[in-house]
């Protein structure tokens, strides 16, 4: 079995849900498990979330709810993007929660839903507050949430909206909170209620709290990841996610060696050199080859050329370094780390990407929570 892996530790995430439920009070934690929970694998952090408290779940796609529905899981789980036409009658078979905000999906969700138990069936309404993605504007909204309101099959569960800067302007953010405010309350005005008004995302949660509401989607944060290294900063979160290898191969090169492709890089000195069975085909970026580094033996060593599909090659100076020895490029390892964010900066991105890009040849390995082992 190839000796590279990701490590993810359940423990860690039903820390960081509980210690994020804490923090929001009243709101409930809506985890976000969409993308195979950014990489960590969406049914073992699901099942970790519920236990840390997360009273629902949410997915970008209507075949990951029903991965989870599939997985027993019987919490109530968000679609956060309208779905297809098509996609209404798995909608409704597995029970999950969609949102809308056209009419022409509102119609056929309506008509799926009068051969369901569950009547009147719920639904969110997404109300664009100026990300302009996807949503629909404040007007249209407005006669969807009536439509909703007059069809005795549906029931408009929830109204919400997403923020798209909430990281780093929070005054934007703000005016975003007061508009889709003041659209729940004049919906209160004509006699529409939603039991659940959402918003925030983890950064909004953690950093603006007049924007938490009902319940708050927490992504990153659940991941024990934050925005921006000064987000939540009271909050104690533990990172989940090891990126974890061994040593398969060393050598001795003289200075002036130049090791992988293109040959781009020259040793300074006489050098251990080892390789890592891992490379750009797993998620390690191609574009760390200058700047990259891992951990072996509680050490901080650089990369010594280009990261190829399968492997990297790293420059051990005088370091003891074997085969078969740990290897961690990202993660905890004795006293050092290599942390998700500081892969965002090297490569100028966000930590989402970094996690979400590690691949399907690293298996997942899950340790604490009730699937240890």
């Amino acid at each position: 079995m190839r000796p590279s892996w990701i490590e993810i530790d359940l423990d860690a995430i039903e820390h960081n849900v509980r210690q994020i439920g804490a923090t929001i009070g009243d709101s409930d934690v809506c985890a976000v498990v969409k993308a195979d929970a950014y990489g960590h694998g969406d049914i073992p952090v699901a099942e970790a979330a519920i236990r840390g408290g997360a009273g629902w779940l949410a997915v970008a796609l209507v075949e990951e709810g029903v991965r989870l529905r599939e997985a027993d899981i019987d919490v109530p789980i968000l679609v956060l993007s309208e779905p297809s036409l098509e996609e209404v009658l798995p909608i409704v078979t597995y029970g999950l929660t969609p949102t809308a905000y056209r009419v022409e999906f509102v119609e056929r969700l309506a008509a799926a839903a009068r051969n369901t138990t569950t009547l009147p069936y719920p639904v969110h309404l997404k109300l664009d507050t100026g990300m302009h993605r996807v949503g629909a504007p404040p007007v249209e909204a407005f006669e969807i949430a009536r439509m909703i309101e007059r069809d005795d099959r549906l029931v408009l569960q929830g109204v919400f909206t997403h923020f798209p800067v909430a990281d780093e302007d929070a005054e934007f953010t703000r005016a975003q909170n007061i508009a889709l405010v003041e659209f729940v309350e004049a919906l209160e005005s004509e006699g529409i209620r939603p039991k659940v008004v959402h918003a925030a995302n983890t950064a909004a949660a953690f950093d603006i709290p007049e924007t938490r509401h009902d319940m708050c989607r927490i992504g990153l944060g659940i991941y024990g990841l934050r925005p921006h290294p000064g987000s939540g900063a009271g909050i104690d979160l533990r990172p989940a996610m090891r990126v974890v290898s061994h040593v398969a191969y060393v050598r001795d090169l003289p200075g002036g060696a130049r090791p992988s492709y293109g040959r781009r890089r020259s040793l300074d000195s006489p050098s251990r050199v080892v390789t890592i069975p891992i490379g750009y085909a797993d998620g390690v970026q191609r574009s760390l080859s200058e700047i990259g580094s891992v951990l072996i033996g509680g050490d901080r060593l650089p990369f010594a050329g280009t990261v190829s599909m399968d492997m990297v090659i790293v420059d051990a100076g005088d370091h003891d370094v074997r085969v078969g020895d740990e290897v961690v490029l990202m993660g905890r390892q004795d006293d050092e780390a290599i942390t998700a964010q500081d892969w965002a900066e090297l490569l100028d991105t966000i930590t989402y990407e970094i996690v979400c890009d590690f691949g399907p040849r690293l298996t997942r390995r899950y340790i604490g929570g009730t699937d240890n082992g």
